[in-house]
């Protein structure tokens, strides 16, 4: 067993490349050693901007030998009566590389036929390895990748130099005009010569012996360890951006850094446009105080260690002061105008060619948002809408500010500082910045009821629209992110428990591009049933049965927090023991029901009862009902459910009893009607018919 040892040498690969092509070189490579029948231990991948390294552990030196039995030709036709091979042994033995005294006669279950029993030859590892590495190399996945010279291949950047070994055995390969050896080239500035490497187990002691650390996780670990000291030194800490600490630690090979400081006439400038004008441009940590203001440093991270650091940090103060100075021009040049003007400006924006302007959907935001206003159960309803019609109107108005179009991830953030700039409550404001969230998958949710209301109204826009001009996500296919956005409404309103009718929402989101009645009522269920679908996997994520989910939702999906307390009652039931007969029992009350066809007329006739497990099940049902109707207005659906179960005996006796659909069509139909009325309890809840 040896250690297998790949590294391709390059020119500086972009950061964002370095890990998911090494992840996806690892996945290819144990993949193809496994088809080779090359037994193999854990891999591990390494790398810095200049190198791409993989390493195997517990190699075997051959492939692992395999028997195979063929079948041949019937006994009768493979010999003769002589027990001698005929034409067609022989052809047999041939085509299965064996000698005729070879062949063995087995009994198949339907006759007897000739088999050979044929064990493949096993190649050497290396030969193996040396004949698949170029095209695993040139397989790895970059977003962009480029070719050089007169190259026919293609990668992320430019091949400077490979590596292949396995165990102390140099790996004879190549990729374009490039051939593997086992020469390692250190740090490009500080250990520029070439080393010679003699096994493969010795890489990762020999690179850093080269100014280089290849553990990726290592690198990061000494880039986090040494800016949080600098940042102590300096009575600061790091604004927190675990994004950027992965950026930086895979654009150096060995981290050294530096603080530097910010002049002082910056610092009137919003926090977010500096820090993000040092991250977007720069990647330079910024610097803040116990309560996250910015301080007036910041710490850039250097390749190389440099005879005069201090020289090193004045250049990136220089570098910084001009960046800095176009992001203050910006804010200035914005601090001109005001919210109101830039919201005016949005009629000129195109939300989507065929949804009219960013202004236009303001508007339809703000009608959504004064329904939602009215239909949910907040306090000081007069303050709320005020707030929400102010926000509304000038939620997207920092898109065309001078700071948002240089900087794009600054939309919401700048907004919310130019509205506090502006006097606008402080509720305004944060609804601004925060009606995007959820930006991402577990992400953070608005944090007050303005910004709620007004993130559910812009999502749920943005579906309607969408949808109303056919562009649904199909399969992977979601660009505008529909399914992020439908995500995010069910989240908020579980969140933050609000309760209105999400149909009527839907039909209202719909007013602003749907007119026709009919058209509009199917765009509506496509966008419930594709909400609901959401609901779906949000539910069964956080723990819930995907069939006490889809029997909750098939009763109702109107009020969200409702489902909600609705699945984790039947969820808790169906863990009970004698879940699996009760379900048996509602789901043939409801087949009944379904048999039967229309019985919205029917009522229960008492004097036509002729069994006694008629007139219990209708007592015993009149006394649940009421119990039931309570619970369930209280939200209380475990307790209602339990109720509802306690009628399972009674159900079962009148099944036992009674044939439902008796001859006398009169007494059929009460029959009918008498379950409809258990049925009726549990409708509303869940469908027990699809558990």
């Amino acid at each position: 067993m040896n250690t297998l040892l790949i590294e391709v040498g390059c020119e500086e690969i972009p950061a964002g490349y370095i890990v998911p092509a090494l992840t996806a070189f690892k996945h290819n490579i144990l993949t193809a050693l496994t088809k080779a029948r090359i037994d193999h231990g854990k891999a591990k991948i390494l790398g810095t901007p200049r190198r791409l390294t993989l390493m195997v552990a517990d190699v075997a030196d051959t492939q692992r030998a395999k028997t195979s039995t063929i079948s041949g030709p019937p006994e009768k036709v493979g010999f003769d009566k002589e027990g001698k091979p005929t034409i067609a042994a022989q052809k047999f033995a041939a085509k299965a590389g064996i000698d005729v005294d070879k062949i063995i006669v087995a009994d198949t279950g339907k006759g007897k036929y000739l088999t050979a029993v044929v064990e493949e030859s096993c190649e050497s590892s290396a030969l193996i390895l040396e004949q698949m590495m170029e095209k695993q190399i040139l397989a790895m996945p970059f977003p962009k990748s480029m070719r050089w010279g007169s190259l026919s291949i293609s990668f992320a950047r430019p091949i400077i130099c490979l590596v292949g070994l396995l165990g102390n055995r140099v790996l004879n390969f190549s990729v374009g005009n490039i051939a593997s050896s086992n020469q390692i080239f250190g740090h490009r500035f500080m250990s520029p010569k070439s080393v010679t490497i003699e096994a493969a187990d010795d890489y990762e002691t020999l690179v850093e012996s080269t100014n280089v650390i290849v553990d990726i996780d290592k690198r990061k670990q000494m880039l986090v360890d040494s800016i949080q000291a600098l940042a102590k030194e300096n009575q600061a800490q790091i604004f927190d951006d675990p994004a950027l600490v992965d950026i930086v630690a895979n654009l150096v090979e060995y981290p050294y850094p530096v603080v530097g400081h910010i002049d002082e006439e910056f610092l009137e400038v919003p926090d977010e446009v500096l820090i993000t004008a040092m991250r977007e441009h720069q990647k330079y940590f910024a610097l803040v105080d116990e309560n996250n203001r910015l301080k007036p440093l910041f710490i850039a991270v250097n390749n190389t260690l440099a005879r005069d650091m201090s020289l090193v940090t004045r250049g990136h103060e220089k570098v910084l002061r001009a960046r800095l100075s176009d992001a203050k021009f910006f804010y200035e040049a914005d601090c001109e105008s005001s919210l109101d003007a830039f919201a005016e400006k949005l009629k000129k924006v195109t939300f989507q060619a065929k949804l009219g302007s960013v202004y236009e959907k303001t508007q339809r935001i703000g009608v959504l948002v004064d329904y939602l206003a009215d239909s949910a159960a907040y306090p000081d309803k007069l303050t709320l809408k005020t707030n929400l019609a102010r926000a509304a109107k000038i939620c997207k108005a920092d898109l065309v500010s001078q700071v948002v179009i240089e900087f794009t991830k600054l939309q919401g953030l700048i907004g919310r500082a130019y509205a506090i700039k502006a006097g606008e409550t402080l509720e305004v404001a944060d609804a601004i910045e925060q009606h995007y969230r959820p930006v991402q998958s577990g992400g953070k949710l608005p944090g007050n009821p303005t910004a709620c209301l007004l993130a559910i109204a812009d999502k749920l826009d943005t579906i309607c629209g969408c949808f109303s001009v056919d562009l649904i996500p199909t399969g992977g296919a979601d660009p505008y992110a529909l399914r992020r956005l439908g995500i995010g409404i069910i989240q908020i309103i579980q969140a933050e428990k609000i309760v209105f009718s999400l149909t009527s929402l839907i039909e209202k989101g719909l007013d602003g591009f749907v007119t026709d009645p009919a058209r509009k009522g199917k765009v509506a269920d496509q966008v419930k049933g594709f909400l609901k679908n959401r609901m779906v996997n949000i539910m069964t994520d956080q723990g819930f049965s995907k069939e006490a989910v889809n029997s909750a939702l098939a009763a109702s999906f109107d009020n969200i927090p409702d489902v909600h307390l609705r699945v984790k009652a039947l969820d808790s039931l169906r863990k009970e023991p004698d879940f699996e007969p009760l379900a048996i029992t509602f789901k043939r009350v409801e087949n009944i029901q379904k048999k039967a066809g229309n019985i919205q007329n029917l009522k229960v006739d008492p004097l036509l009862f002729e069994q006694k497990a008629e007139h219990n099940l209708f007592e015993a049902c009149s006394i649940v009902s009421s119990k039931v109707e309570l619970l369930i207005e209280k939200g209380e659906y475990t307790d209602a459910l339990k109720e509802i179960a306690s009628l399972r005996p009674i159900v079962d006796t009148l099944f036992d009893d009674v044939m439902v659909f008796a001859e006398d069509e009169a007494v059929k139909n009460n029959r009918i009607a008498l379950l409809a009325s258990v049925s009726s309890l549990f409708n509303n809840i869940a469908d027990f018919s699809i558990i």
